[in-house]
Order: structure tokens, then sequence, then C-alpha cells
């Protein structure tokens, strides 16, 4: 057992709330920072760990809380990260995803905390020119999410640079899945990731799930996507922690299953893992959407010794089910 106290901004959500799961059974004490906008204070009190609400902006709060808690490293999924909205209201991201990240980097450094986990994304890269993507791959996000995002990545080079700031950056691809002890899931209000939407289908909740394209240069024609199981996305951060705990140098790690799977594969195992009809809307490609998103895992094994458990499209999917059950039942 070690100590150590991680602060976890946005820990009440759906990945954030896994990594402190994570972070528990590997003994670390936790302290979870969340405005609950988007969060759930149930998954919080679940796993009995301390909640401040709060905002990642209040300098104050922030102040206060590195004065009252001995903070080791802090892990920062506190984010807003709907694509759609971060075009029709990039103000809503770039306050958020940048002022208050720059806010919480100000406050760690008053308080002498210099080791920063963060939850970036593979948005950052824009249309692929190459896949899988590998970390080194050119950074155009084509999106104010991704933009949002791509700044902090940039000012945890700059803070390395100036201050001696040590921070791990995980650019993810889709976290999918849910804990396989049914202790936690994705629940988000709205939903627009693919497969609750289609689980939710399953359910009788929607009516049915839309296929955005169906004429792309792929086996089926539909869009291939890099799904990883959020269990392994949160195992991956407490790697990353503690690689910055042994005094290792700033680095980026993307994290992803390495295959893709398309929407149409993922809407045929979701019908044999339900055994339910799931009804499909076929509509025209949104724009910006690339045909495939598949990212290169291999630095993160190497490096960090990350071995995923759940790559398995029926894993994922059977996990989510299971939660989704008991959610809505």
């Amino acid at each position: 057992m070690n100590n150590e106290t991680i602060l976890v901004t946005g820990g009440a959500g759906y990945i954030g709330s896994h990594a402190v799961l994570a972070l528990k059974c590997a003994g670390y004490d936790v302290v979870v920072l969340d405005n609950l906008v988007y969060g759930h204070r149930e998954l919080v009190e679940l796993l009995e760990v301390k909640l401040i609400v709060g905002d990642t902006s209040d300098r104050t709060l922030l102040d206060n809380l590195f004065a009252n808690h001995n903070i080791s490293a802090v892990m920062h999924f506190a984010a807003y990260a709907y694509v759609g909205e971060s075009v029709t209201d990039p103000s809503k991201y770039y306050r958020n995803n940048v002022i208050g990240t720059l806010t919480l980097l100000d406050a760690m450094m008053a308080a002498s905390i210099k080791k920063f986990v963060f939850s970036s994304t593979c948005a950052t890269y824009g249309i692929p020119e190459t896949v899988p993507i590998p970390e080194n791959h050119p950074q155009n996000p084509i999106n104010p999410y991704g933009a949002s995002k791509l700044m902090v990545e940039r000012m945890l080079s700059d803070f390395d640079t100036a201050y001696d700031f040590k921070s791990v950056c995980f650019r993810y691809f889709n976290a999918a899945g849910a804990d396989p002890n049914g202790l936690l899931g994705e629940d988000h209000n709205p939903e627009t990731h693919l497969i609750p939407l289609v689980l939710q289908t399953a359910l009788g909740k929607r009516e049915s799930v839309s296929i955005f394209g169906t004429d792309y240069d792929t086996s089926d024609g539909t869009c291939i996507r890099d799904y990883i199981h959020v269990t392994d996305l949160a195992n991956a951060h407490v790697l990353g922690l503690e690689y910055l705990l042994q005094g290792k140098d700033s680095t980026v790690f993307n994290l992803g299953n390495g295959n893709g799977f398309s929407v149409q594969e993922v809407i045929e195992t979701a019908k044999e893992v339900t055994g339910k009809e799931i009804k499909v809307q076929k509509c025209d490609r949104r724009p910006g959407d690339p045909p495939i998103l598949v990212g290169s895992s291999d630095k993160a094994r190497t490096i960090l010794g990350w071995q995923p458990q759940y790559c398995d499209l029926k894993d994922i999917l059977s996990h989510a089910w299971e939660w989704h059950q008991n959610r809505h039942a």
C-alpha cells in the first residue's frame, strides 16, 4: 500500500470514476473535485472517496483544497467533451477546458505540486494521414474541442520547459464499456456515444440508432473506430501516474485498442450480446468524420507495460449491456 493522495478532477464522470476505482484498487487515497454538471454524485459515493463539489476555475477553492490535503499529483478529467457543442459554443470550451486547466496548473504550482496526468484526445490529430495513428502524427484538430485539448498539451510542454512541471498526456480513442463488476458505467445526458445509443435502442429507450454514412471506403461502408475498454483506460492512467511518481520525464501516449470496429459491426455484435432487434436509420455522413480512426498504442505498451485486458468487442458490449440493464431497469 502507498499513502499518496491523488486529486482527480472530473472524478464523478464516466472515465474519471473508473480512474478513481483503479486508483483505489492500487492503494491510493483519492480526493475528487467535480462540479457535477455532467458528473454523478452517486458514483463517487459508491466509491467511498471524498468529493469536493466545485470548479477548476475557482482559484480560492483550489488553494484551500491544496492547503488542506497533502496531494502528490493531479489526474485531470474535468472537461466538456461534446464535439458538436464545441463548434456552436466554442467560448464555453475554451473557458472551461483551457482557462479552467490553466487556473488548476497555477494553483498546483503555488502548492509545489508538479505531477499531472492529463486526459487528452485523438481529436487533437484531426483527419489522420496514416492509420494506425502514432504519437508523432501531426496535430491539426478540426473542432474547438480538439483545439482546446491541444492547447493544454502545449501549455504542459511549456510548463515543463519553464518550471520543470512533469506531465503524462493520454490521447485516447473511443472509451467504451463499463466496470466488469457492474459498479460503474457510462451515463451521459445528452448521450452521443455509439455504444450506449445502440444499447438504449436495445432496451427500447430509443426508437432507432442512426448510422451516419454507409458509403465510406471501408469493408461495410460504415466508419471504423477504435473502441477501448474504460477499465483498460483507467489502468493506463494509474501506470502513467506511477511513471511520474518514479521521477520520469514528461511524455505523451496514445491509448487505443490498436484495431478498429465498424459502426455496423458494433450494431451486429450488440444484437448478439443483447438478443434484441436493433432498428437502424441510415443517414448522410457527418461533416468532419474520418472514415477510419485507429491509434497505435505501442508506446504505452512498451514504456508503461500497459496490457489491455478487454480488446474483444463482445466483452466491451457485454459489460456495458449489464450496466445499462441495471441502470435503466
